[in-house]
């Protein structure tokens, strides 16, 4: 694919709602404290916030919303066209074959379900409204 056919006011989109829906997700009021006493952090333990941390965090949802942008309609193209509803679809089988499965494997022998939980439902929320973007934008 072209990446100069993309388009990125999708790729745009899925970028912003991805970091505010993570900023919530993992807010100190919201899954913030049960996800650090799941990854077996003490409330006296700071997040290590570096810069490279949070450019790194920007790097990896941008790379998120561009591979959804390319990804996601060939997907919803097979269930009859690209649509909110497909598109939806779509996040939910990239999320439900790759991501969700991929972080259970990862935390299951570390003993961190309760982590992979919190964290693998802030990436469902996104790849699902990753889809419903990419079909209502496309």
């Amino acid at each position: 694919m072209d990446l100069s056919s993309l388009k990125w006011s999708v790729v745009a989109a899925c970028f912003v709602f991805s970091v505010v829906s993570g900023a919530i997700w993992f807010g100190p009021k919201t899954f913030f404290p049960s996800w650090w006493a799941a990854i077996g952090k003490r409330t006296d333990d700071q997040p290590a916030g570096t810069p490279l941390t949070w450019i790194l965090l920007m790097l990896t949802s941008i790379v998120q919303a561009i591979c959804s942008a390319i990804v996601i309609p060939i997907l919803a193209n097979t269930m009859g066209g690209t649509n909110v509803m497909t598109g939806a679809t779509a996040g939910l089988l990239l999320w439900f074959g790759f991501v969700g499965s991929t972080g259970l494997a990862n935390k299951l022998f570390a003993g961190y379900l309760k982590a992979w939980a919190i964290e693998s439902g802030n990436h469902l929320l996104n790849f699902v409204v990753f889809g419903a973007i990419v079909g209502a934008l496309r």
